[in-house]
């Protein structure tokens, strides 16, 4: 009889793809049920799998392939879905913390290398550099919890680089200490290489991806072009010094406000990442260990211990005394700990390095025990990583759904509206939709579109049918729930106030589809027909470039516009979407306005950059032509007549928008007459009393103001 172990390692590519497949799939369901991190999971199943496992598959070079890819890519989305803001306002304590995670662990795996292991110098340097470093491994937790742009979280990347920087800096100089060519040369060739690669990033990279995002709006071409970058970026790193990571992390951070977290770009890339990459990345880390060297000596065992508890101490204690002088929480500490006490591929790269190295005729840097204590000090920092990174997750996730103020508000009604008729219109006006709305409320979208009811209407309904399906697949791929709708009706407006009242929305979110000019009839007829019918907030867009590209959004707000019931609510719209857009929002208008959008914003966007401009009379909004740029949004918020801040200058709204405005990207908003107490009230969910203060006496400032008025 035939031995099943003669068919091993499998050696077809289809069966080891299946294989991998297999694992990726029952991994999570099986730590799932042993309340085990996944990650974890994968590492042990390429323990098990590899050959020095059961040897079901052999290491080849599909391992290598995606699993440098899968490196790239923790790096990348690292770098994409970081708080650039946030580091921005929080640069000192990253640079603090990246100093700590980099220099505590060092000298302590020096230490012990040469005082308990009996290293030569330039051996404990070298190990003292590759525990200064760490990886990204359990970065997917994160994410997984929606803690991607939390403050730990953004410490935590940013001080990874930091410390990955200055590891392969020193490796570097050990390894040119004893090349023919080092010196003063290589020195100044790899700064010259090192500052000519950040220049050319930041200069031509943001330019190259405007351009293409303005002029190809294929979903595929443009995820495409994103992963080129990327690898480009990576093989500069590789090619000035730096591992491929570095470069992977630079990238991510500069295309990081041209892709959107609710965009599906950002959804495509995280799925492709976590998908396959990623895990293929972790197991092929566990088919590298060889739990049997615990077994086989003592040198090899002592190595392991000392490195492991040196630089996890190490890291440990970075991470708390950061937190204890920024005054975190616990919680943030252990989040942080989690995220940068791991090592793995990048440990690999570093310690081939110096078992490559020759020292003398004979001799390397690093023997077989050394190499081996790596590979075991991997795993076992992956599982300490993975595991508190986890329970600091749940931790800081609980305690977010705890705070009132993080959640969706009660009674919150928002359910948009979006009648679309042209397609080449439709996908933008989405995408817009997506950045204003509150993805913790989850309430969904619903997509119109209305046939006039003649002798196309047939024809008209069946291409309406086509893209309001493009439209749901759009949505589905930022999971985003929408439903479609197509209504035959006499007259569009009336279809659309129909619409409006049975599927029960909260606003109207429409495109103006006249690139050049806003004709008379539109707006005297049509929307004058809508908004009179109509009591809630109706936003009406004209989309000139795509979204991802606009760098700043101008608003005009009219005098008294704070007493309107809908102010909260276009405000909150606005500010998601500058925070979306990672871009600038500016607004003008008279100071009782500003201060309660400062006050605002400040408490509820506090990472949104906001300017306040005086602006004393709306005469003036011609004057304003001159700031908005090609990549500027202008936002006008109008009035309806009768209300508090309608004034007559806003009948020539269309004729200067016409004259002024030709060929901007713009938005006009009509704010929300439904005047409930939550409506007009957005803080009224406050967590804490002292909150609630400050808001009812900015509520009762702006009365005040009114009654001298």
């Amino acid at each position: 009889m035939l031995k099943f172990t003669q068919y091993l390692p499998i050696s077809d590519p289809t069966l080891i793809f299946f294989v991998v497949l297999l694992i990726i799939l029952l991994a999570p369901i099986v730590m799932g049920r042993l309340r085990i991190p996944h990650i974890i999971g994968m590492v042990l199943a390429g323990v098990l799998i590899g050959e020095y496992g059961f040897n079901i598959l052999q290491r080849d070079a599909s391992f290598e392939l995606f699993g440098k890819v899968g490196l790239l890519y923790i790096m990348f989305l690292a770098g994409i879905e970081m708080d650039v803001e946030g580091f921005k306002k929080n640069v000192k304590k990253v640079l603090l913390f990246g100093l700590f995670t980099c220099i505590m662990p060092f000298l302590l795996t020096f230490t012990a290398s040469l005082w308990l292991l009996h290293f030569s110098p330039t051996a404990s340097l070298m190990l003292g550099a590759l525990m200064a470093s760490n990886t990204l491994v359990a970065y997917p937790i994160v994410g997984r919890y929606g803690l991607q742009r939390h403050t730990a979280s953004t410490l935590s990347v940013g001080a990874t680089m930091v410390s990955l920087f200055i590891a392969l800096v020193l490796m570097a100089a050990i390894a040119n200490s004893y090349s023919a060519s080092g010196g003063v040369v290589f020195w100044l060739l790899f700064i010259m290489k090192f500052v000519a690669f950040c220049a050319g990033m930041v200069f031509f990279i943001p330019r190259l991806t405007r351009w293409f995002l303005r002029n190809y709006s294929d979903a595929v071409m443009q995820f495409i072009f994103v992963l080129a970058i990327m690898f480009l970026s990576a093989a500069l790193s590789d090619w000035i010094g730096l591992e491929g990571i570095f470069g992977a992390f630079m990238a991510g951070l500069i295309l990081n406000r041209f892709i959107p977290s609710v965009s599906p770009l950002m959804n495509r890339l995280e799925f492709t990442g976590n998908a396959l990459f990623i895990p293929y990345f972790l197991i092929g880390v566990g088919m590298l260990i060889n739990l049997r060297l615990l077994f086989q000596g003592n040198a090899v065992l002592w190595v392991f211990v000392c490195i492991t508890v040196a630089g996890t101490i190490g890291k440990a204690a970075a991470a708390y005394l950061s937190s204890l002088l920024n005054r975190y929480s616990w919680k943030w500490g252990h989040l942080m700990f989690g995220l940068t006490s791991a090592h793995a591929a990048g440990a690999i790269a570093m310690v081939m390095v110096g078992y490559k190295l020759e020292t003398a005729p004979g001799e390397r840097l690093f023997g077989d025990d050394v190499l081996n204590g790596v590979v075991l000090m991997i795993l076992v920092t992956c599982v300490v990583s993975s595991v508190m990174t986890e329970r600091a997750a749940i931790a800081i996730r609980l305690q977010e759904k705890n705070n009132v103020g993080e959640q969706p508000q009660h009674g919150d009604d928002e359910k948009m509206l979006l009648p679309v008729k042209y397609p080449e219109y439709a996908d933008n006006l989405l995408e817009m939709a997506m950045m204003m709305r509150n993805p913790k409320a989850n309430n969904g979208m619903v997509a119109l579109n209305v046939v006039y009811d003649d002798v196309n209407a047939a024809k008209n309904q069946a291409e309406g049918l086509r893209l309001l399906e493009h439209l749901q697949q759009m949505a589905s791929a930022a999971d985003v729930a929408l439903t479609t709708q197509v209504r035959i009706a006499a007259n569009i407006a009336n279809g659309i106030k129909h619409a409006f009242k049975e599927t029960q929305a909260s606003e109207i979110v429409m495109g103006l589809h006249f690139h050049k000019e806003i004709s008379n009839k539109f707006w005297g007829q049509f929307t004058q027909s809508l908004y009179n019918g109509l009591s809630r907030q109706i936003v009406i867009a004209r989309i000139m470039q795509p979204l991802n590209t606009i760098r700043s959004i101008q608003v005009a707000v009219p005098s008294r516009a704070e007493f309107e019931p809908g102010f909260y609510r276009w405000l909150e719209r606005l500010s998601r979407m500058a925070g979306n857009l990672d871009c600038r929002i500016e607004f003008h208008g008279r100071n009782e306005s500003l201060e309660l959008i400062r006050e605002y914003i400040s408490n509820r966007h506090p990472s949104v950059r906001l300017g306040l401009t005086f602006m004393g009379h709306w005469n003036e909004l011609p004057e304003l032509a001159a700031k908005i740029k090609e990549h500027h949004m202008f936002v006008v918020v109008t009035a309806r007549k009768g209300t508090v801040s309608y004034k007559n200058a806003l009948e020539r709204l269309p004729e200067e928008i016409n004259r002024y405005y030709s060929g901007k990207t713009l938005m006009i908003l009509f704010p929300d007459q439904y005047g409930t107490p939550d409506d007009t009230m957005t803080f009224a969910t406050a967590q804490h009393t002292e909150e609630r203060s400050v808001y009812e006496e900015i509520i009762g400032w702006a009365g005040k103001k009114l009654n001298k008025k």
